[in-house]
Formats: C-alpha cells, sequence, structure tokens
C-alpha cells in the first residue's frame, strides 16, 4: 500500500517529483524566540564544503550534480547539530547541506537563501541542484543552500522496511472493503511502525519540525547570517512558519509556496486533500475534452471520471501488469494518478497512462506510483516514505482508530468519489507510532517577524489554496502577505508564471513587498 500520510503531508514540490517521475517513464513509454545561540560550540562550527558526492540510496540515488551552466559547481558540507535540542551539549548528528555560490559581484550579495522543497522527507540535497537553474536569478544576490532535514537522505535517515518489503508493501490493498482486507492494512501499519522503531529508535523522537526549525537556526548562525532568507515549499512553508514562530526576530526575505494550511488537524488536512485532488482531476478531465482533437480517455468530462473509477473498481478484484514482476492494484493506480495531478506537465502522462491501462497494461501509472512512493527504476527507495511519517508523527498528536475512519467515509466519498477512501485510510499512520505527537496543528504565529510573502495556488491538489489565507491569518498582523496564483498543479513559483516570479524576485531581491491580495493568473 502507499505511505499512508504521503498525501495528506503534501508530498515533495512537483518540480522534485517530475525528475524521479521523467526518469520511470522515459524507459516505458513508446514516445523561535530564543536562537541556538545556546550552544555557542556549534554556532562556531566551520563547514568543510567539498564537491558533492553521488547522493546515496536514501537521497534516492543517482549521479552527483552536474555544474551550473556558467559553470559553478555545487558544493556539499556536513554540519553537527544536537540530536536533542533540550540537551543541546549532548550527542550530535549530521545534517547535509549544499550550496551554490552567488553569482554575482560580492558587494551585491545579501546571505545565503536556504530552501525546503517539501515532503516531509524530501532531500534538499537532490532536489535543489536538479533544478538550480531555475533558480538562477535569485542566484545573483544569494548563494543558494538547501538541506536533508533531520531523519532524511543523508541526515540520520530514518529506516524503517528494506527495498523487498516496501515492494510488498505498497502492494497491499490501502482501501479495505471488508474486515479481512481491514486487519491486513492495521496488520500492515503496525508491522512498519514496528521497523521503524527497531531500526530507528535513537532518532525518531528527535525528528518534530521544531528540530528542524532550530537546526535551520543554527544553519544561519554557521553560515553566517543575522537573518535566515528562506523560501519554502509545500511542507516547507510549515516548517517555514514553525521557524517564524519560534526566532520571530530573525526571520529575513521568506517566500512561502504551495502553503500547508496551519490552522487543520490531521484529519481536515486528509479530508481538505481529498477535495483538492477531486478538483485537480475535474481540471484534467475539462482539459482533456476540451482540446480541439477528441479525448482519449472520455467523450465528456464525466465520462472521463467515470471510466477512471471503473477502471479502480476493477483493479480492486483483478490487478493487470504493471512493471514486472509487480501488477498495478487499485492501491497503485490511485497513487500514479494522484502524482499526475502535482503538475500540469503530467496530464499528458496521465491520459497515456489511462489509455494504456484500459487496454490491459499498467505500466505508466505504476511508474507515476513509483515516482509516489520513492522508487527508482533500479527498485531501489529513497527514504522519504520513512522519514515521511517519522516527521508527521512525531509533529500530529491525534492518532485515528479504525472504527473512526469508517465513521467518516461517507465524508470523505463524497468530497471524492476517487481519492476519499485512499485518504481516509491513510488516517491510521500514527496510530501505533511509538512516538506520542507534538500538537493538533503547529503554531505559526510570529508577532514581529518580517513580511512573508504567501503564495496560494487556486488549483492546487496537495495543499489547497484555502490553506494561503489562513497561514497569512496564523501568522499575524503585519506579517503574511497574501498572492493569489491562478493555476494549476502544486506550487506556483515553478509554473514560469511571470507575474509570480516578478513578485518572489522583487521581495527576495530587493526587497520590494508586493501589495496584499495581488492576484496573478
Amino acid at each position: 500500500m502507499p505511505n499512508p500520510s504521503r498525501l495528506r503531508a503534501a508530498a515533495l514540490a512537483s518540480a522534485a517529483s517530475v525528475v524521479m517521475c521523467t526518469a520511470l517513464l522515459s524507459g516505458c513509454s513508446d514516445d523561535s524566540g530564543s536562537g541556538s545561540d545556546e550552544n555557542d560550540g556549534l554556532a562556531a562550527q566551520k563547514l568543510d564544503w567539498k564537491d558533492c558526492p553521488a547522493p546515496s540510496e536514501a537521497e534516492g540515488g543517482g549521479a552527483a550534480p552536474s555544474p551550473l551552466p556558467d559553470g559553478t559547481e555545487w558544493q556539499c558540507a556536513t554540519m553537527k547539530a544536537p540530536l536533542d535540542w533540550d540537551d543541546p551539549r549532548g550527542d550530535t548528528i549530521g545534517l547535509a547541506l549544499i550550496r551554490a555560490e552567488s553569482s554575482g559581484p560580492a558587494d551585491r550579495r545579501i546571505g545565503s537563501l536556504v530552501f525546503n522543497f517539501g515532503g516531509p522527507g524530501g532531500s534538499g540535497v537532490t532536489t535543489l541542484p536538479a533544478f538550480g537553474q531555475d533558480y538562477a536569478k535569485l542566484r545573483t544576490r544569494y548563494d543558494l543552500v538547501s538541506f536533508d532535514p533531520r531523519g532524511v537522505g543523508r541526515s540520520a535517515p530514518v529506516e524503517c522496511l528494506n527495498d523487498k518489503q516496501l515492494d510488498a508493501y505498497f502492494q497491499q490493498d490501502a482501501t479495505p472493503d471488508d474486515a479481512a482486507e481491514r486487519r491486513e492494512l492495521v496488520d500492515s501499519t503496525e508491522d512498519f511502525n514496528a521497523a521503524c522503531e527497531k531500526n530507528s529508535k535513537r532518532v525518531l523522537p528527535h525528528v518534530a519540525t521544531t528540530d528542524a526549525a532550530r537546526d535551520m537556526d543554527l544553519m544561519r548562525q554557521v553560515l553566517g547570517d543575522d537573518k535566515l532568507h528562506y523560501f519554502g515549499i509545500s511542507y516547507g512553508t510549515e516548517l517555514g512558519g514553525v521557524y517564524a514562530h519560534l526566532f520571530p526576530k530573525h526571520v529575513g526575505r521568506a517566500v512561502f509556496d504551495a502553503v500547508v494550511d496551519p490552522a487543520q488537524t490531521p484529519e481536515q488536512g486528509s479530508l481538505g486533500q481529498a477535495e483538492g485532488f477531486q478538483l485537480a482531476l475535474d481540471n484534467f478531465a475539462d482539459d482533456c475534452v476540451s482540446k480541439t482533437e477528441e479525448c482519449p480517455v472520455g467523450d465528456s468530462a464525466q465520462d472521463v471520471k467515470d471510466r477512471i473509477a471503473r477502471l479502480l473498481e476493477d483493479l480492486d478484484s483483478k490487478p493487470i501488469p504493471g512493471i514486472f514482476p509487480r501488477e498495478l492494484t487499485q492501491t497503485a493506480a490511485t497513487g500514479g494518478i494522484a502524482q499526475s495531478l502535482y503538475s500540469k506537465d503530467f496530464w499528458e502522462y496521465l491520459t497515456e497512462g489511462l489509455v494504456q491501462a484500459y487496454d490491459g497494461d499498467g505500466t505508466i501509472l505504476m511508474a507515476l506510483s513509483d515516482s509516489l512512493n520513492g522508487r527508482n527504476e533500479n527498485g531501489e527507495y529513497s527514504n522519504i516514505t520513512a522519514a515521511n511519517v517519522a516527521i508527521n508523527c512525531a509533529d500530529d498528536k491525534p492518532r485515528y482508530d479504525p472504527a473512526y475512519v469508517e465513521s467518516k467515509l461517507p465524508e470523505f466519498r463524497k468530497a471524492s468519489p476517487v481519492f476519499g477512501d485512499y485518504l481516509a485510510w491513510s488516517m491510521l499512520s500514527c496510530t501505533d507510532w511509538p512516538v506520542p505527537g507534538a500538537a493538533d496543528h503547529p503554531d505559526v504565529s510570529a508577532p514581529g517577524a518580517a513580511p512573508i510573502l504567501v503564495i496560494g495556488n487556486t488549483g492546487d491538489p496537495a495543499t489547497p489554496y484555502q490553506g494561503a489565507g489562513r497561514m497569512v491569518e496564523a501568522l499575524g498582523k503585519g506579517v503574511g502577505v497574501e498572492l493569489t496564483y491562478k493555476g494549476q498543479g502544486h506550487g506556483a513559483y515553478d509554473s514560469k508564471n511571470k507575474c509570480v516570479q516578478d513578485a518572489v524576485h522583487g521581495y527576495l531581491l530587493d526587497g520590494e513587498v508586493p501589495a496584499a491580495g495581488t492576484v496573478c493568473s
């Protein structure tokens, strides 16, 4: 079955998903207040920047990052941070960092611009160089910096199941229809969580978002910046909001894109995503039938959605061949469809995948599902699944049981006939987690912080648009400045929309805050 909390958590920013997804598809288609100054020794450490190695398996594998077009090499370093921020002079862990130095004149350099691309559980060390050229204008005044948050990639990674076990885990039914399937789902979740405790007991209590926010303030000091200049995407907006709450006086110029709603409980977040992914599917169907040529997956928008529902229903009892030797199950197909909705650029893959699946071949939809789950074409998994569950369960206090989920199914199905069950049952992921969750939702109130540009996308499936307004409200008066992008996909800046990018550049490069309520189409 899929990692139960991936979609609720707002998976890795769409740009990061494109890398893995297009690689997989290429072979399967014919065509705080107080700073971390409390530990002066760690704040004074000097980073040893060197050429970057190839990504580890936990980071997703692949080759070492190529130089940027102007020849600038990516540099990597390891920063020491306390394992337990309640004992800052105790044991330490290493946090993996990556940077590309500023391309502009030294007297124009503002400092470092730190990126978090989401997840939680996404490796910034692999994501930033994959799309570094997209931020070329920002590099004229900043060193571009990202990192693997604690529990992720090379930074004391959470380890749970091995690759073979994960293959079996993701093949299981995540939307049970009877008592036997429900028992199997509960047992599988318990086994996954027990494996995390067995293999990562030391780090599990210390991977909460508040811990990562304290790491970022230590990072700010080690990088030599008085303020943290920050670009957070998806879950990165939640991390940025928590940082602003803990360290409001240390907030520099910051942008939140694809905003997680900080006021929602995990249940409300799952329900919101059911509505968000259904909206994105509706938009895909409308787009397909509006083209001048015939839509190959339905005669009308409703026909497109009806055929998808029938496909998923058929796969529940009779999977079709996927990527050998695995089959495309109902769960894998649902995950693949969800993955394709993270970016409008993926819609062509969804169309091809559906046409293929209707002919009995599940290769493309399974490749999309693999991308969602962090599986590369060699059958190796990054640790995004393990890290995602660990961070979410450390953050989220509520624990839901099967009876409660069943009572909520009608509401979720009303929100989305396609994704409702999938996201409702995802609420079980933390039920037997060995570490208690911190709160119902994060505290991001940040009185006194510098302005934060908060960008909401009206067509965002993973972090629905309403979350941006709620983030602005929660940050407090005079802090959050909302900008609306009327578009599709997860996030706004990487859509290349000129209005959005001009607003981001104007603030990050020149300190010009756009008017609150600005709308970009």
